[in-house]
């Protein structure tokens, strides 16, 4: 099958019906309410756009979870960043990520105020960069998940200038969502995995989680039928009382997951606390450099206090923490649409394309979810 016709699959229309019609049939044979959290901006976007939402029974919600990594990063790690920018290292980043604030601004304003911020695709482009101009110091503000945790870590080990340095706030996915998994706090009753960090991570990583709580999970991708399907699967294991970690994601997602890069990531990061902003520090969510490594660590290279355990939220009036962990929906806080908007945003959810916030306002959507369950 070609990739096009791959798409047109995951996207049909009758297939798609198909399978509301018997996420129906099962939820009315469980009857009570059903809460499933997702721990992915891609698939908050395609829950959104398809409005899969809306084809669900009133006793199953889906909710969005801590899975945006804009969203997730501390503001003390983007003052960092900006204080190196306004100290005359030259500081490289992805374009969602400049433009998040911290406590007092956004890389993006740093530059506005004589910062050298380049925004990169890649940590490829960073190195590159600091071959060329060997006079500057670098920093490479190393944001995101185990997805793109890798690459920097192979880029590590064949070897990098010397005047290049990391500002690593990558997060263990997981671990956060395990944290959640755990927690009755919530009330979240089953999970849907984001499949191009589980395609990394493997299934396996999870276990020890899915133990404890006995919540299922299903690992899933990212087109419509993607969802659905994995909606189906979770109200199947519920019904017949069975949970367990499922794989809808088979293209992609195995067990043991991206061998590789595991062997790559695990020769250069410790894990160790993470902080997840305005929510919670979670136990080995949080990536550190090796000690072999450290001469390359922006924090030690600059004398960058270490501030793992700061709550630092820091916008005011706003409840982006409780968006970020599916505890309200975006119309719930108080600035959304109002003093914060896409082409304004205060808080961090609303600055990336993979935010709760921005992929609501992008769809125009005012008000929250009538199935919206406390």
């Amino acid at each position: 099958m070609s990739y096009s016709s791959l798409l047109r699959y995951y996207k049909d229309p009758t297939l798609s019906k198909a399978i509301t019609q018997k996420i129906a049939e099962l939820a009315k044979k469980i009857d009570e309410g059903i809460m499933i959290m997702h721990v992915c901006g891609s698939h908050e976007w395609t829950i959104t756009h398809y409005g899969i939402r809306s084809l669900l029974p009133d006793n199953v919600e889906v909710r969005a979870g801590p899975g945006c990594p804009v969203c997730i990063t501390p503001a003390t790690d983007i003052d960092d960043a900006v204080k190196l920018a306004l100290d005359g290292i030259v500081v490289t980043t992805y374009g969602d990520m400049s433009r998040a604030k911290g406590t007092k601004m956004s890389l993006e304003e740093a530059k506005a105020n004589g910062g050298d911020i380049r925004v990169i695709y890649g940590i490829q482009d960073a190195v590159k960069m600091a071959r060329m101009e060997p006079n500057k110091q670098f920093t490479f503000f190393a944001v995101g998940m185990d997805t793109t945790a890798p690459a920097t870590a192979f880029e590590l080990l064949k070897g990098i200038p010397n005047n290049l340095s990391f500002l690593i706030s990558y997060r263990y996915t997981p671990a956060i969502q395990g944290s959640v998994m755990e927690s009755n706090v919530l009330g979240i009753d089953a999970f849907i995995s984001a499949g191009h960090s589980v395609t990394v991570t493997g299934l396996k990583p999870y276990y020890p989680y899915f133990l404890k709580s006995k919540k299922p999970m299903v690992a899933t991708g990212f087109e419509p039928l993607d969802v659905l399907m994995s909606i189906y699967m979770i109200l199947k294991q519920i019904e017949e009382g069975y949970p367990k970690i499922e794989n809808e994601y088979t293209r992609s997602v195995t067990w043991e997951g991206n061998i590789k890069a595991q062997e790559v990531m695990e020769k250069v990061y410790d894990l160790d606390e993470g902080y997840v902003r305005g929510v919670a520090v979670f136990p080995r969510a949080g990536f550190r450099l090796k000690e072999d490594f450290k001469k390359y660590d922006a924090r030690v290279q600059y004398g960058l206090k270490d501030r793992t355990k700061t709550s630092d939220e820091h916008v005011a009036g706003a409840r982006c923490g409780e968006v970020v962990m599916g505890t309200i929906d975006p119309p719930e806080c108080p600035l959304y649409m109002k003093k914060c908007s896409p082409q304004d945003p205060k808080g961090a959810p609303m600055v990336s394309q993979e935010g709760t916030c921005w992929i609501w306002a992008m769809h125009k959507i005012a008000n929250p979810s009538p199935k919206c369950r406390r």
